[in-house]
């Protein structure tokens, strides 16, 4: 979601004549878009923010804008006072403030015109910033803004807001003009992405709003994260499995696998409705990959409870978990009313534990590719190999020559890790076949 608002921003901000620059010295407007998921990325952004003040000092007239969920939508006048150095604060996905801040308020008073909502970017098509503009392959587009269903250990929703659907025409608006600018794959985005649309009486759901947006011309892949378990809905696992654009990798998050931490959590579903969400998946979607997160180290979370997860995940041989180390965050149900009593060293005990779990797991899943063709749609060359994915969302990494990026080919997997694998196009040896044939 920051990097879909970071490129908002870079778009308005060029609408004023500036230009991106890799040289931090060399700016004259500084953006520092924030993520408060976790306490570590706070930490991350006080840190950055304050290396930032002897830039200030240095230069007077640079314009300092901080941004995004540690702002969130009513923590700018806290903010303003222990950060006094910051000239703009703006609340997630809005780059309002700083436009307005930049041009000196004349944008306030067009606030009611079609000029306005135009230059603000927030509702219509998305030009990219110039130096992403055709280098672009994947991009985000949030269509939910918020989150309104309050897990007791997120502040999403205390940082960005009650859920909020996008229109539909302007969620196409902006993947038309995404395509046009040669972005082959969209991904939808949402807090909780299968709620689009419950806050907007008449309007589509999600399964809908993936048949509209699959019609989109120029588009040739689409992808959408991060769903609830609660709102997964066969209407959902029907779109994926009819709509070819669609592509079968799902990430639906369990968070833990034990009933009474998923109630404490507020999850809304018990391990068991998720196992049977998991088969329905499957058996709808047979070929699909799926993803979850999982928390460990809960309030209150003992170790029975925590191999019940283990359990889990080692039942349902999921193709990704994300794992995390649970994480006080002031202001959240649970930091007010349980006691983060797992120690630190508990909580890396059990993050390793699935992690190692989970890397067996996947290896495994991912052998069964090797000798296997299949379509990787290529993204950018990284150490001389361009580096793709599969419709499943497998990393795949290919040596060529030529200039991969915005294709779909087939390849050949030759080689098969945990985290990615290695394959020839269809049809071309690699250099190292060539000369050992040669030999």
């Amino acid at each position: 979601m920051n990097v879909a608002d970071s490129q908002r921003v870079g778009s308005s901000l060029e609408h004023l004549g500036y230009q991106f620059t890799e040289t931090i010295e060399e700016a004259d407007v500084i953006v520092l878009n924030t993520c408060a998921v976790r306490q570590s990325a706070e930490d991350k952004a006080i840190g950055r923010l304050s290396s930032l003040l002897p830039l200030k000092r240095q230069n007077p007239n640079l314009v300092i804008n901080f941004m995004g969920c540690l702002v969130g939508v009513r923590g700018a006048e806290r903010l303003r006072k222990k950060y006094p150095y910051v000239d703009v604060f703006s609340p997630p996905s809005d780059p309002g403030p700083l436009i307005s801040f930049l041009s000196q308020g004349e944008i306030r008073s067009l606030e009611d015109s079609e000029t306005t909502r135009r230059f603000l970017m927030m509702d219509d098509e998305l030009i990219l910033p110039q130096h992403e503009r055709g280098q672009l392959v994947s991009a985000y587009v949030p269509v939910v803004y918020g989150c309104s269903h309050a897990c007791t250990f997120c502040i999403i929703p205390f940082r960005r807001g009650i859920e909020r659907s996008r229109h539909v025409g302007d969620i196409v608006a902006e993947v038309r003009s995404l395509a046009a600018q040669g972005v082959k794959e969209i991904t939808l985005l949402g807090q909780i992405v299968d709620r689009y649309g419950k806050d907007v009486p008449d309007g589509p759901n999600l399964a809908q709003l993936l048949r509209i947006v699959h019609d989109v011309e120029g588009v040739e892949r689409i992808r959408f994260l991060t769903s609830h378990p609660n709102y997964f809905t066969e209407e959902l696992m029907g779109a994926i499995a009819e709509l070819p654009k669609v592509m079968p990798h799902i990430e639906v998050p369990i968070q833990a696998g034990d009933d009474e931490v998923l109630a404490n959590m507020k999850r809304g579903y018990t391990q068991q409705e998720y196992r049977e969400l998991i088969e329905k998946i499957r058996n709808k979607i047979p070929d699909c990959s799926i993803a979850t997160d999982i928390i460990v180290g809960f309030p209150g979370e003992t170790e029975e409870q925590f191999m019940e997860t283990y359990r889990v995940l080692s039942d349902l041989r999921l193709d990704v978990a994300h794992l995390a180390r649970y994480s006080s965050r002031e202001g959240t149900v649970a930091t007010r009313r349980m006691e983060d009593n797992v120690p630190e060293e508990e909580k890396m005990r059990r993050l390793h534990l699935l992690d190692d779990l989970q890397e067996q797991i996947v290896a495994e899943i991912n052998k069964k590719y090797l000798g296997q063709t299949v379509d990787v749609l290529f993204e950018e060359k990284v150490k001389n190999r361009w580096k793709g994915r599969t419709p499943t969302n497998k990393l795949v990494f290919v040596e060529s020559e030529e200039n991969l990026m915005g294709k779909i080919l087939p390849v050949t997997v030759t080689w098969t890790g945990p985290w990615s694998m290695q394959a020839n196009l269809v049809g071309v040896r690699s250099q190292k076949q060539i000369e050992l044939i040669t030999v």
